[in-house]
């Protein structure tokens, strides 16, 4: 049995900020007791972590990944290893990601396909949502059985996509009424996506063809259209409903009155629309299609809006929708045409990070940072307490942070297995020192020491705020 003692911290979790030590056992935290206190200065450990002057918090809990997806003739650039080693070195221990169900296939056979991916390359924790891209009897019955195992107890369906993941309201209502009845949770990429390939055709045929197009599009009215629409078909279904990737004021507006409704509704964003805005899409040269993603950037004054529905819990999560694809190579795809350029964004590594500059700049308090990042997407899909929070009987996936570090974000220094970051150049306050999975430690100031096939698969309970 080996033991790590981690003292004169920060402890911050979604509930308490203390100055405790924290003891770990193998994988497993197994007390805190105050600094300084007989209790702790009786603990016995092999390792010893000093985190004078540093925060001591969960390990980030990533709800929203696409390691190694299929997507418009390519494929995301990070695997389950690159992908999840760059993760923890931007302090996340756990991520979800989505298997997809082939078109005619079972979900049974999109895990296995997500299974085989990820088993013995992760180098953290890791669960999987599932992608409903086909809804008839025997789906919806498997729909049942990974509920009932814990495989997958999360189900996203898509109102975007015509002919590659898109369900019609029919389809969307029959997922919700089985979800209200096992307890899954409907997980919603909320965009009108018949309208917009109209939209999409209209704009190619007048030569617009630039990526600034692409968030033309991709309307904020059709975002917010769609988010009413699986609201109200979720309140027929009797169903709860996360909303992913929520990019615009008028559809957070939408979740946010169907809360104060008392509906079960749940909706996450993602640095970029915190961070990033269609500014970017229209940068010269090409190069605004490293920022094409959907539902699309908006415009700057979206962010205060989103920032402001998070502070009210209107948001629950924070998640990255990490997908990146090469700019050389893979966004140049549709250089001739914006619907061509593949959709993602990198961002896994850097959201821990800039959710704290947001600490930093007053947008967020230090509990809110962690309850966005770590603890509610860990309750929102069945994995709390034992990941998203510091506590006896959680994992040990501890992160030691320097609340005053500085540095810069830059593809030149980042881990994703991508040639540009979304966010390059921008100073950040704050960065991860030590990296703990499970009790082991797999980063230490600025050295790796983890491994692929540390992670392991997590199955998972249905969602706790329910």
């Amino acid at each position: 049995m080996s033991r790590v003692h981690i003292t004169n911290g920060l402890v911050i979790t979604a509930a308490d900020e203390l100055r405790a030590d924290v003891l770990i056992e193998d994988q497993t935290v197994v007390a805190l007791a105050a600094t300084g206190s007989a209790a702790a200065s009786g603990w016995q450990a092999d390792t010893v972590i000093d985190a004078t002057g540093r925060y001591v918090i969960p390990g980030g809990v990533d709800a929203h990944t696409h390691m190694e997806l299929p997507f418009g003739g390519t494929q995301a650039s990070d695997t389950f290893e690159t992908g999840t080693r760059a993760a923890a070195w931007g302090g996340t221990t756990t991520i979800v990601d989505f298997a997809v169900q082939p078109m005619g296939g079972s979900l049974r056979a999109g895990l296995d396909a997500w299974h085989a991916k990820a088993e013995g390359n992760c180098a953290i924790d890791y669960a999987f949502h599932t992608i409903v891209s086909d809804v008839n009897d025997a789906v919806l019955k498997e729909m049942d059985q990974l509920t009932d195992s814990g495989e997958a107890t999360s189900f996203k369906l898509f109102m975007a996509y015509p002919g590659v993941f898109y369900s019609d309201d029919g389809q969307i209502l029959r997922a919700m009424q089985r979800a209200a009845q096992s307890g899954s949770l409907i997980m919603m990429h909320a965009e009108n996506g018949i309208a917009i390939d109209v939209l999409v055709a209209q704009a190619l045929a007048a030569g617009r063809t630039d990526p600034l197009h692409h968030g033309e599009v991709r309307r904020e009215l059709l975002e917010a259209e769609a988010t009413h629409r699986a609201i109200k078909l979720a309140q027929v279904a009797g169903s709860p409903l996360y909303v992913v990737h929520v990019s615009a004021a008028s559809a957070a507006a939408e979740l946010a009155a169907a809360r104060d409704q008392g509906l079960p509704v749940f909706g996450e964003t993602c640095p970029q629309y915190l961070f990033l805005s269609v500014d970017n899409l229209a940068e010269p040269d090409f190069a605004g299609a490293k920022y094409v993603c959907s539902t699309p950037l908006r415009p700057r004054e979206h962010q205060a809006e989103l920032w402001k529905r998070l502070r009210t819990d209107d948001l629950q999560v924070v998640s990255t929708d990490h997908c990146p694809f090469c700019f050389v190579g893979q966004k140049e795809l549709g250089r001739d045409d914006f619907s061509k350029i593949p959709n993602g964004l990198p961002g896994v590594e850097n959201r821990m990070d800039l959710l704290h500059q947001a600490v930093v700049d007053g947008r967020i308090s230090r509990r809110r940072w962690i309850e966005i990042a770590c603890a509610a997407p860990a309750r929102m899909f069945g994995l709390y307490p034992r990941k998203g929070t510091i506590a006896p009987g959680a994992d040990a996936d501890v992160v030691i942070y320097d609340p005053g570090a500085e540095q810069t974000i830059s593809a030149a220094t980042h881990h994703m297995n991508v040639d540009y970051s979304a966010y390059e150049g921008q100073r950040i306050r704050g960065a991860v020192r030590t990296v703990l999975s499970r009790g082991t430690v797999v980063l230490d100031d600025g050295r790796w020491l983890g491994r692929a096939g540390h992670g392991r698969f997590l199955r998972r309970g249905t969602c706790q705020y329910l």
